[in-house]
Formats: structure tokens, C-alpha cells, sequence
């Protein structure tokens, strides 16, 4: 845990300093919902996360930006584990990168930790998680953006993961 909070403020720090040398563009906020669909072992307890999200960018070169986010997901029960009372919720919180690859179409990587309970699976109780999320997606101009990623926690050897697509809106 100490090497992903050591991480953290490291590229907390470079993202700060980075800040300073912008060009004239400003940040952006966005709000999103988002669904995922569970994969490895949680895909036995769960076919379906719900979720929302707050991000911000920040560019940092032409067509480059960084990112922080923070989100809450909850992993809803299929109908077998429902017998079990199988609960997940997380909150993940991320810094990344966003590289706009063509003039919409972008690719993201996101780290950062993920503050996970867990009633029943491969992680239990309340703990904290190793987050990352590689993705791309596509921004429609108006505020609207679409993006998909794949989205990782990870403690001793025990991932969480899934799908997810995020539908958003930036101000």
C-alpha cells in the first residue's frame, strides 16, 4: 500500500508541476455514469456494475492531458449469489493520461487505489486496492463523451475486474 500511495504523490507532483507549463487551455470537468461487466472470478457472484463518476483534465501539451478521477461502483448480485447475500462496492481514485490519437479519438491509462467492500469473493471485507485502467473512447464534441476501458483491482494476487464504458458529460 505504501508503494501505491508513494506512487500517487509522485505523479500528483509531476502533474502539478506540469500544470504550470499548460498552453492557454483550461481543465475540464466531466460527470459520467457508468456499467461494466464483470469478468474473472467476481463474474461468478455478479453480471452487471453500475456506477458514476467525477473527472477532471488537465492539459499539459497539445493533445494531452492529465487526469484525476474518483467514482463509486457497485456490483449487483446474479440470481445465484443472491442465496449468498453477495455485496461489492468501490470507490476508486486515479491520475492518468489522456493522448488524443486523432482528433476525437483518444487512449487513457489510469493507476491509482481503489477503497473496495466485499461481503463475499475474492477479496473480503474493507480494503484497499491497487487500480488500473487502460482504455479509449471518443469525444462527440458539445460536452458529450464515450469512453471504454478495462479496469483492474488487484491485492495479493486476488483481481477484481471488469468492462466498463463511461457516457459523460464535461463543463
Amino acid at each position: 500500500m505504501k508503494k501505491v500511495l508513494f506512487l500517487l504523490t509522485v505523479l500528483c507532483g509531476i502533474s502539478i508541476s506540469s500544470f504550470a507549463q499548460s498552453s492557454s487551455e483550461s481543465g475540464k470537468f466531466s460527470i459520467g455514469v457508468e456499467a461494466g461487466l464483470p469478468v474473472g472470478k467476481v463474474k461468478d457472484y455478479s453480471n452487471f456494475a453500475i456506477g458514476g463518476s467525477l473527472k477532471y483534465d488537465h492539459p499539459i501539451a497539445t493533445g494531452t492531458f492529465v487526469t484525476l478521477s474518483a467514482g463509486y461502483n457497485k456490483f449487483l448480485s446474479n440470481d445465484d449469489a443472491k442465496t449468498i447475500d453477495y455485496k461489492l462496492y468501490a470507490i476508486p481514485v486515479k491520475v492518468g493520461l489522456r493522448y488524443f490519437l486523432a482528433e476525437n479519438f483518444y487512449g487513457e491509462a489510469q493507476l491509482g487505489a481503489a477503497f473496495v467492500n466485499e461481503s463475499v469473493g475474492g477479496i473480503s471485507g474493507n480494503t484497499t486496492t491497487f487500480a488500473y485502467s487502460p482504455g479509449v473512447g471518443y469525444n462527440f464534441g458539445g460536452g458529450v463523451d464515450l469512453g471504454v476501458r478495462y479496469e483492474g483491482w488487484s491485492k495479493s494476487g486476488t483481481t477484481v475486474s471488469q468492462v466498463a464504458a463511461r457516457l459523460a458529460y464535461s463543463f
